[in-house]
């Protein structure tokens, strides 16, 4: 018995690793100070079980918090509202708005769609989504009813840059044919050529007749027009 309490004594300090315990303490983000301590006493107080499930639930929140501080919304700058401005950034127009979301959009962070702002004299606001690797069903409900209320304002609304996991959201979900229908009336008001370019990618033409019909209708309303 008296060895086989040596051997277990030395199995369990050998599992408890304090030097890599201490490691953490001293190195590791706050977060994760918290999770490995809180964890550590669940375990000595109660059991194994207990620690790892109120660990995985710390976890996920406080990855959530930290995801919500990741993602960042922020205008674009105009020339007259920044002296040293860059020379070689391109010029945009007053009545267009730029603004550029980077990380991830989740119900985390959904709120932060309400923080754009435009002008009264802004006609066309564009949202470049090339820093979005993700988005879930709360954020894209937020995006669709900003997108509403920016419509009933008159203002246009572009979708830049768009990753593949965000378009397909918006795919499922219809978002896209319905921003596309409405680019389709605007663009029909405005040029029947850039229509026609636009539905000829846009839409799904079963055949070519069916093209050649639309161009024919497109033809025999500008010429009545």
């Amino acid at each position: 018995m008296p060895c086989i309490a040596a051997i277990l004594f030395n199995v369990a300090y050998n599992m408890c690793q304090w030097k890599p315990f201490v490691k953490l303490v001293k190195t590791a983000p706050k977060s994760d100070i918290i999770v490995l301590v809180v964890t550590f006493i669940l375990t000595v107080v109660f059991d194994l079980v207990v620690a790892i499930e109120v660990g995985m639930i710390f976890a996920c929140l406080l990855f959530i918090r930290r995801m919500s501080e990741e993602t960042q919304l922020h205008g674009w700058t105009y020339l007259k509202d920044e002296d040293n401005f860059e020379k070689d950034l391109r010029a945009v127009p007053e009545p267009i708005r730029v603004y550029e979301i980077n990380g991830p959009l989740f119900f985390g962070v959904a709120d932060k769609i309400a923080d754009i702002t435009v002008k009264d004299f802004t006609k066309v606001l564009v949202i470049r989504m090339r820093s979005v690797p993700a988005i879930d069903i709360t954020a894209l409900k937020s995006l669709e009813e900003f997108h509403d209320a920016m419509t009933k304002k008159g203002i246009r609304v572009v979708y830049s840059h768009v990753n593949e996991q965000p378009r397909s959201m918006m795919e499922k979900a219809g978002f896209i044919e319905k921003v596309g229908e409405e680019t389709l009336k605007q663009l029909y008001n405005l040029s029947p050529v850039a229509y026609v370019r636009f539905a000829s990618v846009y839409r799904a033409f079963d055949d070519l007749d069916m093209f050649i019909e639309e161009i024919e209708h497109i033809a025999n309303q500008v010429k009545n027009s």
